[in-house]
């Protein structure tokens, strides 16, 4: 039988290994230690007995207290559903001005809003509303179809030029250019005219463009070119344009024009979210 291995120093038994003449000694575990692990074992014997644990073919253990965090999250839901409905109601049964006059309410419908917006509106107005080409900025006072909260109701809840939806906001301009209704030189003149009234770089004011001016564009954005809500025209006189600010982007959209499409999300999203994003999008600071 072979001797252990002893180690001359400490006098205590070896592994047996070694490694360049350094030998492992043979020490027992602390006993705390031990107790630890052994406790951990414990532990997750009734842990698995009692919460899901184990994997099976069509599902997995529930275990005996049948607590899982899926459930724990839908009940979460469902209590935070009970504490909004009676808000929710509310929404429901006022006019949107009202609620936008009630402080906490107001507070309660603009978060519902904020959500609703990031997920239907950011795309094309930007996460913080601020628009781009094509797409109008909600933070600002321009407001082609009106921006009292009851316009912008209005307006979310039935669209601008959106199929199917008879109340939507509707109005063409006319493609001047491509249906031969001024010449490539009127068109120039009057854009020319147009960019002047805004102080865009180019813009000249000249008796011809001030005339077709006031034949072709007049009646929808309005004798002083300050745009007509009830026309859908818009503001012609600032630094404020949805499409190209300049003379050549004038042309185009004089020659033929880019006509913007808002769905109507009344019927999609229903009455309630679309008076939240109302009151959201009027307390921007933008609205009238």
């Amino acid at each position: 039988m072979k001797q252990p291995d002893v180690d001359h120093l400490s006098g205590i038994e070896t592994t047996g290994h070694e490694w360049d003449g350094i030998k492992e000694l043979n020490n027992p575990l602390p006993r705390w230690w031990l107790w630890t692990f052994y406790a951990c074992i414990a532990f997750a014997l009734v842990y698995s007995v009692l919460f899901p644990a184990w994997p099976l073919i069509g599902g997995g253990t529930p275990g005996l207290l049948g607590y899982s965090t899926r459930g724990e999250f839908h009940r979460e839901v469902a209590a935070a559903q009970s504490e909004q409905a009676a808000n929710l109601a509310k929404i429901a049964a006022m006019p949107v001005a009202v609620i936008a006059a009630d402080p906490a309410l107001a507070a309660f419908a603009s978060a519902g809003g904020a959500s609703a917006f990031k997920v239907y509106c950011s795309q094309c107005h930007g996460s913080g509303a601020e628009g781009g080409v094509g797409y109008p900025n909600l933070n600002d006072d321009e407001w082609i179809w009106g921006g009292s909260i009851d316009q912008i109701y209005q307006t979310i809840a039935h669209g601008a030029r959106s199929l199917g939806d008879d109340q939507t906001h509707d109005s063409i301009m006319p493609n001047f250019g491509s249906d031969g209704i001024l010449t490539r030189d009127q068109i120039r003149s009057v854009a020319l005219y147009v960019a002047s009234l805004s102080g865009l770089a180019g813009g000249e004011k000249t008796p011809e463009g001030e005339q077709l001016y006031a034949q072709n564009c007049a009646a929808c954005h309005g004798p002083d070119a300050k745009g007509l809500q009830a026309m859908g025209g818009p503001n012609l006189t600032n630094a404020i344009w949805l499409y190209r600010g300049s003379v050549d982007g004038i042309v185009a959209q004089i020659n033929h024009p880019r006509l913007g499409m808002m769905p109507a999300w009344g019927a999609k999203l229903g009455d309630v979210t679309v008076k939240e994003l109302a009151v959201y999008v009027h307390g921007l600071g933008g609205g009238q």
